[in-house]
């Protein structure tokens, strides 16, 4: 499902991923991050996909939104659990959306 974003312009925050070997507690805590993420002020919606390396994409409303996610407690443990056990390597890049357009069959 791709995430329903309003009129640019927003944010895009990008994580690109490549995981450890180590699992344990990974696909439980990645689908709480999902779920507060989502509770969030200014977070507008959330694209994922996983093989050889991971791609999340997470939209804002503004930095201010990003940053106070970025800070949130559980965000900041799951951070550390990822630096520590799950990751091999990681990149963070934020960008501003200044346009976006699209194509949907679906009714």
């Amino acid at each position: 499902m791709l995430a329903d974003t309003p009129e640019p312009p927003y944010y895009a925050v990008i994580f690109s991923s490549r995981r450890s070997d180590v699992a344990t507690g990974y696909d439980e805590t990645a689908a709480r991050m999902m779920h507060l993420a989502a509770e969030q002020p200014g977070f507008l919606g959330v694209e994922s996909a996983r093989e050889a390396i991971g791609i999340t994409v997470s939209y804002w409303a503004d930095l201010e939104s990003i940053k106070r996610w970025k800070a949130q407690a559980e965000h900041r443990e799951a951070q550390r659990m990822g630096r520590e056990t799950w990751y091999a390597n990681y990149r963070v890049r934020i960008a501003r959306v200044e346009r976006a357009y699209g194509f949907d069959t679906d009714p």
